[in-house]
């Protein structure tokens, strides 16, 4: 990417985006980001500048004062308001999805524009900041800066408890980051205490079986596993499996169509389809390669693993990829889950039948060509 050098007007102060000391070059495509160096332009680049660069030209070079009416003022700063809005959701989501990748460092540059823009949108000291100043903490764990991290998460800690109706969703990933955090220094009673309450406040914000709690089941998973308690970590890894599973078996049935069904089935299928749940967004269909990939993985190297949890989990990333329209790994798990199956006492069952059937419409589908998914016969 070309830059441009600066050389400023006399008074005239312009920022790095990344670090906000004085800036020395400038971004040729959009000529309203600036930067002290190479290495911030590039590392913004790669962590949300690419994504938001154009974007960012009618809401840093607009001029109100330029307009002839109040009525035109007023529409510009309601579309102006809708604009950050819209950039705090994209910001926000690019910097979750790149933390689940375990891009950590990429991470900041879009956490730090989700902070702006909110900022921008609801001023300092809202609650709507603690999204923004847990990715950052997250990032920060990720990187070894528990200092910094423990900085950010007792600013968001503050914001929560001077903020009476905090909902339920924000304590929870507040919990669930100071967990992190305990973990990462080695004190797991702490860890799994502060996870508990991510837990309880996700039950409470979305309920027990939600995808939106299983990350809670599956960072206690984890601190049970680093204990060595495989028990207690097996039945998370298994309780986490099984919530992604619907969810995904959800996603997939609405999408597609199944003028035949396998006995029993078939009226879960008709209401599955009157409900028409929601796509996964960005930072969602990461979460879900991280889990189910780290679980399937556990799964593989226990010598003693049941074949059917296996194939679960197996089946489970084939729906992923079937959403994320990867056919050539949808296939590969696919298939895998089947043979599990297929060899197992329990070849007559519901899952033994999703299976099946799913291997069934993979199976007929082309690799590398576009393809109807919303008529598959599933």
């Amino acid at each position: 990417m070309s830059l441009n050098p600066l050389s400023n007007p006399k008074g005239v102060k312009l920022l790095c985006e990344l670090c906000q000391k004085p800036a020395f070059i400038q971004c040729t495509r959009c000529r309203v980001t600036y930067y002290c160096g190479v290495e911030h332009q590039q590392a913004d680049w790669v962590g949300i500048h690419e994504k938001i660069c154009q974007l960012l030209i009618p809401l840093r070079s607009v001029h109100l004062s330029f307009l002839s009416s109040e009525e035109q003022r007023k529409k510009q700063e309601k579309e102006m308001l809708e604009r950050r809005r819209h950039m705090v959701e994209l910001t926000r989501t690019t910097g979750q999805k790149l933390l689940f990748e375990g891009k950590h460092e990429q991470a900041v540059p879009a956490a730090m524009q989700s902070l702006r823009f909110s900022i921008d949108v609801h001023g300092l000291d809202s609650i709507q900041l603690v999204p923004s100043y847990l990715i950052l903490a997250e990032a920060s764990i990720g990187l070894h800066k528990l200092t910094q991290a423990e900085e950010y998460l007792a600013q968001a800690q503050w914001t929560v408890l001077k903020t009476p109706d905090c909902s339920s969703a924000i304590k929870s990933k507040l919990y669930r980051n100071w967990g992190l955090l305990c973990a990462a220094q080695g004190n797991f009673d702490d860890a799994l205490r502060h996870i508990a309450d991510d837990i309880y406040h996700a039950s409470e914000e979305f309920g027990t079986d939600d995808i939106g709690t299983s990350g809670g089941f599956f960072h206690m998973a984890n601190v049970f596993f680093r204990q060595n308690r495989m028990d207690v970590a097996d039945s998370l890894y298994s309780r986490v499996t099984d919530i992604w599973h619907e969810h995904l078996l959800k996603l997939v049935l609405a999408r597609t169509q199944r003028p035949k069904t396998p006995a029993g089935v078939g009226a879960v299928a008709v209401e599955l389809k009157r409900e028409e749940p929601e796509s996964l967004d960005e930072a969602q269909e990461a979460e879900a390669k991280q889990v189910l990939h780290s679980i399937h993985d556990i799964r593989e190297q226990s010598a003693n693993e049941d074949n059917i949890i296996i194939a679960k989990v197996k089946h489970a990333l084939a729906m992923l990829y079937f959403l994320l329209k990867d056919i050539s790994k949808a296939k590969e798990f696919a298939d895998k889950g089947k043979t599990l199956m297929d060899s197992s006492t329990h070849s007559r069952s519901p899952l033994a039948n999703h299976i099946s059937e799913f291997s069934k419409v993979i199976s007929r589908m082309p690799i590398k060509k576009e393809h109807d998914y919303m008529n598959t016969g599933y």
